[in-house]
């Protein structure tokens, strides 16, 4: 049975989460003491909960929630625990088309812990494995869904009538072991179903998540789905345990397993056990390896060491499953007390008679005996003194194989060292004949440019001799087109500047030339009104704030596409990078070509890259600062995109589910899609808007104030552990595709929504 400090213990863990009040914790908490410490003949006066519709994630009764195509109206509140609540609910989309409908449980999961796009993909795919669950001890998982007007996610699931194991234990005080068994079997079955079959394990096995019904089953609740949100909000910083709720909690829960094992099951169902038995739990919230809880009543001594094997600190002396656990019990039932009495005295009476016999045997052995032991020493002795030499020898020759063995390794070293001095001094050589055989070449070519520059510039100062009529507009022209060929690379026919590789082996990146300018960075006040329409959130709209004039000083060049697999793979290729990250740039999880942008990069993954196209090109490659992406991506536009203020699935790759602004939904390819597959922007830059996420090198700052006015990276306060991002990805919905949006990552984490562009400075 579930004591006061037990249920303050929960209500303390919702308030941590965020999800209760301080006042509502401190209204509840009253209300337990108040029945705990009851006068004495007298009960404690009921707490008077006030009436309220609504609830702390502010959904009411009667509310509808859910996608446009699959409604349901709350119609009342059934359930509240850490991971959100449970409401019993009408299916309206059911209920139009028959005209009647059953009514299903919805667990709503509160928002903080679906945030993230990473964190919500797991509760989805978290749900979608408890869906494939058919078993008649498992509650039925019907589908997921998401409200779009408070963006939170919901599991659908059956309707059960009767009670959780808790509320049955406040009614009937402690169980036989019999009653357990009934109880525990069918839990037992559904676990070992769950993993047979799909290799799942439950990891929050507790009185709350076991079900009686009214009709007599047994459902077991939450499979798996708990445990993910857990892990989810402790990503967010939440105070969230890993896996399983206090006191059931398995010593090595929560220690980043990758597979977990059905023994966290097993630690937990014999805690209950011992719940069930005594009454109360067995260990503390903070259990210590070398505790030992007393034996509970109604087991024997061989009963009791099973279920100590059961919730044992170490899982390898555990049984391997539930099923396993019980079985064990009721194997070690055994004779009664009476019995092993009898049987005890019977033994005592044998042993006594096979003691007297046995001094007898002793009495007769002992002289012989002490004259052995004196024969012993005497050998002894003679053997010791024989080892003694026998080692002095020993270490003696283990020292002069030691000072061999150091001799040899000494001349090794040396030798190695002298060889690597040589190889060095080689390759010293051969670099300095290298870069002065390209120094010469890079010469060369500048001195063909600038007698090409010299000659475009006297004609052009020809034609606005022969054109007077025009002469202002045609000055303007001739200093621009002087200063953009003297300073800047020579771009082919389609405006495309490519690097070679200085030996010959290939070319770098497309690149964009981009001209110096003003425009004004952030969102206006016009734009964050239609951003509030489409869902986004206030904090989001703040890191855009103030909008402020920036220009660009100084022109330089910008990818004219994300980094491909095809060019990331050279790199690695000839680098031999290896990837420290859990998602594979090879495999991320969907279809990709040499064609498509890499994807799980992280920012230090791209600063390696830069270094070696650096060092290929001969030219200096970087990432563009934030300021010079949102410059590079408007191209002298104000609205929302480069391209007006909606968007449709014909111009970009997103979740073409959501739209922004009256425009239409559209496909959602989940995953990329190749680079140049949608149009370009005004200044010939694609999927500026969508398909990845792009690293600047920015560091993350709340909002613009202090942020530099020249176009400079800003690298200065802020969280230097983290770097900015932006362009919206083909996971996002189109309200993160804006211009203006920007977001935030860690610099040493990667995954399949990320990649970058690279810029390069012009001489």
């Amino acid at each position: 049975m579930q004591t006061a400090r037990d249920k303050i213990r929960e209500l303390r863990a919702l308030h941590d989460d965020g999800l209760l009040s301080l006042q509502e914790f401190d209204r509840r908490k009253n209300a337990i003491l108040d029945a705990e410490y009851a006068p004495p003949g007298g009960q404690a006066a009921p707490a008077q909960l006030p009436q309220r519709q609504g609830t702390e994630l502010g959904l009411m009764t009667g509310q509808e929630i859910g996608p446009q195509n699959r409604r349901y109206r709350l119609e009342r509140l059934i359930g509240m625990g850490g991971m959100g609540q449970v409401w019993l609910a009408t299916d309206l989309a059911t209920h139009a088309e028959l005209g009647h409908s059953d009514m299903v449980a919805l667990k709503i999961l509160p928002p903080q812990l679906t945030q993230s796009a990473t964190h919500a993909k797991l509760l989805i795919e978290e749900a979608t494995q408890a869906r494939k669950l058919a078993h008649e001890n498992i509650v039925r998982v019907y589908e997921w869904a998401q409200d779009p007007a408070t963006s939170s996610y919901f599991i659908i699931m059956e309707y059960l009538e009767g009670q959780d194991l808790d509320a049955y234990l406040a009614e009937q005080g402690t169980l036989s072991l019999e009653a357990i068994y009934k109880l525990l079997s069918p839990v037992g079955d559904a676990l070992h179903y769950a993993w047979d079959k799909h290799k799942l394990v439950h990891r929050d096995i507790k009185p709350g998540n076991v079900f009686l019904t009214k009709r007599g089953e047994v459902k077991l609740l939450d499979f798996g789905i708990a445990s993910r949100a857990r892990s989810a909000g402790s990503s967010l910083g939440l105070q969230t345990p890993n896996a399983g709720t206090a006191g059931y909690r398995a010593p090595e829960a929560g220690t980043h397993q990758r597979q977990p094992a059905p023994k966290l099951d097993v630690y937990a169902v014999a805690v209950m056990i011992y719940q069930l038995l005594e009454g109360r739990m067995p260990f503390d919230d903070m259990r210590a390896a070398d505790f030992h809880p007393s034996p509970p009543r109604g087991l024997n001594a061989r009963q009791w060491k099973v279920l100590q094997e059961g919730f044992a600190y170490l899982s390898e002396r555990r049984p391997a499953s539930v099923n396993e656990l019980l079985a064990e019990l009721r194997r070690a039932a055994g004779p009664s007390d009476e019995e092993v009495a009898a049987q005890a005295a019977q033994a005592a009476r044998e042993q006594a008679e096979r003691d007297d016999q046995r001094r007898k045997e002793l009495a007769a052995q002992a002289e012989q005996a002490r004259q052995t032991e004196e024969k012993r020493k005497a050998m002894v002795a003679e053997l010791a003194a024989r080892r003694q030499a026998e080692i002095q020898a020993a270490a003696a020759d283990r020292q002069r194989q030691e000072q061999q063995r150091r001799a040899l390794e000494a001349q090794q070293r040396a030798e190695a060292e002298a060889a690597a001095q040589a190889r060095k001094q080689v390759l010293r050589e051969q670099l300095q004949a290298r870069r002065d055989a390209d120094a010469k070449k890079a010469r060369e070519e500048r001195e063909e440019h600038q007698r090409k520059a010299a000659q475009l510039k006297a004609e052009a100062a020809y034609r606005l001799e022969q054109e007077r009529h025009r002469k202002q507009q045609a000055e303007r022209h001739a200093a621009e087109l002087a200063a953009l060929t003297a300073n800047t690379p020579v771009a082919d026919a389609n405006g495309v500047l490519r690097d070679r590789f200085l030996d010959g082996s290939g070319f770098g990146p497309d690149l964009v030339l981009i001209p110096t300018g003003r425009f004004q960075m952030g969102s206006h006040e016009h734009e964050q009104a239609l951003a509030v329409k489409a869902g986004a959130q206030k904090k989001w709209l703040d890191r855009e704030q103030p909008p402020h004039w920036v220009g660009i000083e100084n022109s330089f060049a910008l990818g004219r596409f994300p980094v491909t697999v095809g060019q990331w793979r050279r790199f690695v290729q000839d680098s031999g990078w290896e990837s420290q990250s859990d998602t594979d740039w090879r495999a991320p999880g969907f279809a990709q070509t040499d064609e498509h942008p890499v994807v799980g990069v992280s920012w230090m993954g791209a600063q390696q890259y830069l270094r070696w196209l650096s060092q290929k090109t001969g030219q200096l490659y970087r990432l563009p600062s934030e300021a010079e992406w949102e410059y590079s991506c408007r191209a002298g536009t104000k609205t929302a995109f480069s391209f007006g203020d909606t968007i449709s699935t014909e111009q970009a790759n997103y979740d073409g589910h959501y739209t922004y602004n009256g425009g239409q939904r559209g496909r959602y390819l989940q995953g990329t899609s190749k680079v140049g597959a949608y149009q370009p922007n005004p200044w010939g830059l694609f999927d500026m808007h969508g398909n990845v996420w792009e690293w600047t090198q920015d560091v993350v700052h709340d909002n613009y104030t202090g942020a530099p006015a020249d176009g400079s990276a800003w690298e200065e306060g802020g969280d230097p552990v983290r770097r900015v991002l932006r362009g919206g990805s083909w996971l996002y919905n189109p309200r993160y595709l804006r211009s203006a949006v920007r977001n935030g990552f860690s610099a040493v984490l990667a995954n399949d929504i990320v990649g970058f562009r690279v810029a390069r400075k012009l001489a």
